[in-house]
């Protein structure tokens, strides 16, 4: 699976960890920033870099998904849904993770670095990964609504 992460300065050390963990179980990581330590860095414009790369990877034909990390997750979920076709669900305990995936067929996964250990966070993006959308009638329905109105139509 390919995934694009990107976090701020907060989830930046987490991001490093994520990055080993998941490219030694056979996934290809595209880090999308920062490439360093800043506290005063702008996290929106890595957030939505890695958006973007999830929509263009899916129009591709790639199968992939995307993390965004920061202190709380909040502010780069809200900035990864800012990209037609994101899907930026913010993930907080294993159900939530879980059902991202399974009832939202969520494509990006949103993570605050301050919230959670790093296990727990890994674990979080190992359900996240492995859950597959349920394609049941009731979801699909909501999730085109919503891309109806993304449309504009």
């Amino acid at each position: 699976m390919r995934i694009h992460i990107a976090t701020d300065h907060a989830g930046l050390e987490l991001s490093h960890f994520l990055i080993r963990e998941l490219t030694k179980q056979g996934h290809q990581l595209i880090d999308h920033g920062p490439t360093e330590y800043d506290p005063l860095d702008d996290y929106p414009e890595f957030c939505i870099n890695a958006a973007l790369a999830v929509v263009a990877d899916e129009e591709a034909g790639v199968r992939a998904l995307g993390i965004v990390l920061g202190g709380s997750g909040n502010g780069e979920q809200i900035s990864a849904n800012k990209v037609k076709g994101i899907r930026a669900a913010l993930a907080w305990n294993q159900d939530t993770a879980k059902l991202a995936r399974e009832h939202n067929n969520a494509n990006v996964v949103a993570l605050g670095a301050r919230m959670h250990s790093q296990q727990e966070i890994l674990q979080l993006v190992e359900i996240f990964i492995a859950e597959p959308f349920s394609n049941e009638e009731r979801h699909s329905r909501r999730i085109n609504q919503i891309s109806e109105f993304e449309q504009g139509v």
